[in-house]
């Protein structure tokens, strides 16, 4: 298994690289679309299902490619990962985000440190992102109970559609929430609005794990990547 350290460091660069995408390609997204959000949410959506594919397909056998903290959370409470460990991780996933996010303004040429003012709220917008973090959950474990190579392509996927049917646009992660938070772009999010998106991620994600643990029961140890 590689090092404590090397892991710690995939979780903070597949989170840089995530959010770099999530952000960059919205801000791309609404230079290019002339004022139809459609379509501007969409170059958003494929961008970031995209991303997500390829870092699962590179960082999954260091560190399992969370780059979520109720993803870490749901592991440790499953026994697949110690609860430091995913304390540590959900450390650098969101350090990761705030500075993918960060480069993504640099890159366009933007302020660095901003602070989004798009309001995200209400009960919609809540339970989206508790049914977005049950899905995604549900899409992890199961897909690594039946097919385990094909996590990364059914993350991606799940994502891609999970924008387009949650009315939240499916943060799903409280790392890319905090990130989102610190950017005044397309795909931000009003820091007043990120504690209720937190809580019904973790809640959905725990409905999931629960779900999970009763649909896909286990034999035995499982091994602590989620690509594997």
């Amino acid at each position: 298994m590689p090092s404590l350290g090397r892991r710690l460091a995939a979780e903070w660069l597949g989170s840089a690289l995530l959010l770099a995408a999530v952000v960059g390609s919205g801000i791309m997204a609404q230079k290019l679309a002339g004022g139809n959000i459609a379509i501007a949410l969409l170059a958003n959506t494929i961008a970031t299902g995209a991303i997500l594919v390829v870092l699962i397909l590179m960082f999954g056998p260091v560190s399992g490619a969370h780059f979520n903290p109720v993803v870490s959370l749901a592991f440790a409470l499953r026994g697949e990962l110690p609860w430091a460990t995913a304390g540590f991780y959900s450390v650098a996933q969101i350090a990761g985000a705030i500075a993918g996010a960060w480069a993504a303004h640099l890159m366009f040429e933007l302020p660095m440190l901003q602070l989004s003012a798009t309001i995200r709220s209400g009960t919609g917008q809540w339970l989206a992102e508790a049914v977005a973090a049950l899905g995604l959950l549900l899409t992890i474990i199961g897909c690594r109970a039946n097919a385990p190579a094909s996590v990364p392509y059914a993350v991606g996927l799940y994502i891609t559609s999970a924008y387009w049917f949650t009315a939240s646009t499916s943060f799903a992660n409280p790392a890319v929430t905090v990130a989102r938070a610190l950017s005044d772009t397309f795909s931000g999010i009003a820091p007043s609005g990120v504690p209720a998106f937190i809580v019904a991620q973790i809640a959905g994600a725990m409905i999931g794990v629960l779900f999970a643990s009763w649909m896909w029961q286990r034999a035995g140890a499982q091994p602590r990547s989620t690509t594997s």
